[in-house]
């Protein structure tokens, strides 16, 4: 029987507490062995201020999750890499395309497996839309994803800063799984953004999309969202409509509900993992945040009203 893979995690805030350390647990193939972060520590394993230090300390680790803001991540990810570690990226894996780039160029070199993840193409209606739209026509689509950033981003600053991408962050989650149930390409044409005037970056996208054979989309990013949440994703095709609800959760065709269930897409994440470190293949597909990237060059800047978020913040 294979020993599980010594992992180790860089940053340890909400989204590795609520999501990364209940799957790891949960996964059988990886040992949760070491932590680094400059604010928090974990029970049972040994912590460490720097990954630097960890690595140092630590050098049979054999995996790190990356878990901290995308601005800070790639010299972390490179050392990692250098090191002959496997490197898993959060979601959006970079803060620039050449940075993820060089650390392919790098994981490449060193025979070692980069996971660029995007958890919402774990959710369970993604895979069976993927396999619905197979052979179909698509002739548009409609993104709906709308969300309170002061209910699920509290006093998170570096979410407004440059690289931390604003309403992005949520959106570039329905890009992710339009990249990847779509059986043809499709490529920004136009983009309106709005910018509080306190913050450099949007709380509010409207993207267009074109594809071959007249294929449009549109997208509608909103983090001003009050009262119910909205993650919606609508294709009209030959053969019907596809509805894609709840961040992936929910699939229904033409009104019918086809599957639901419960989320479960981080321990997708790290099963994959799993698979991708015994094959020493790498995963790491940017087209979601290449349309982000298209969307702040051709985006038509709008300021709106300043955002102060529920702890009184007013910078």
């Amino acid at each position: 029987m294979t020993a599980p893979t010594a992992l180790a995690i860089v940053g340890v805030g909400k989204i590795a507490r609520d999501q990364h350390l209940p799957s790891i647990a949960r996964n059988p193939a990886f040992r949760l062995v070491a932590a680094a972060s400059r604010n928090a520590r974990l029970d049972g394993v040994e912590n460490f201020a720097t990954a630097a230090e960890m690595f140092d300390a630590m050098p049979k680790i054999e995996a790190v999750a990356l878990c901290m803001p995308p601005q800070a991540r790639h010299a972390i990810a490179a050392e990692a890499l250098g090191r002959g570690k496997h490197v898993l990226l959060e979601k959006p894996p970079g803060a620039t395309l050449s940075e993820i780039e060089n650390l392919t160029r790098i994981a490449d070199a060193s025979g070692v497996t980069l996971f660029a993840t995007w958890h919402s193409r774990f959710a369970p209606g993604v895979e069976p839309a993927r396999d619905w739209l197979a052979g179909k026509t698509i002739r548009s689509v409609r993104i709906d994803w709308m969300e309170d950033v002061r209910h699920w981003h509290p006093g998170q600053d570096w979410i407004w800063e440059p690289g931390g991408l604003g309403v992005f962050d949520p959106g570039i989650n329905a890009l992710s799984i339009l990249t990847r149930i779509l059986p043809v390409p499709i490529w920004l044409t136009g983009a309106e953004l709005s910018f509080p005037e306190n913050r450099a970056a949007p709380i509010a996208a409207r993207l267009s999309f074109q594809g071959p054979s007249d294929v449009t989309a549109e997208a509608l990013f909103d983090w001003r969202q009050t009262g119910p949440q909205t993650w919606d994703i609508a294709v009209e095709t030959d053969a019907g409509k596809l509805i894609l609800s709840s961040g992936g959760a929910s699939l229904a065709i033409d009104n019918g509900v086809v599957s639901e269930a419960p989320e479960a897409e981080y321990d997708g994440i790290y099963a994959r993992f799993a698979e991708l470190i015994a094959a020493r293949e790498s995963d790491v597909d940017v087209s979601p945040l290449r349309h982000v990237a298209d969307a702040f060059m051709l985006g038509r800047r709008h300021i709106v009203e300043p955002l102060h978020d529920r702890a009184g913040d007013r910078h």
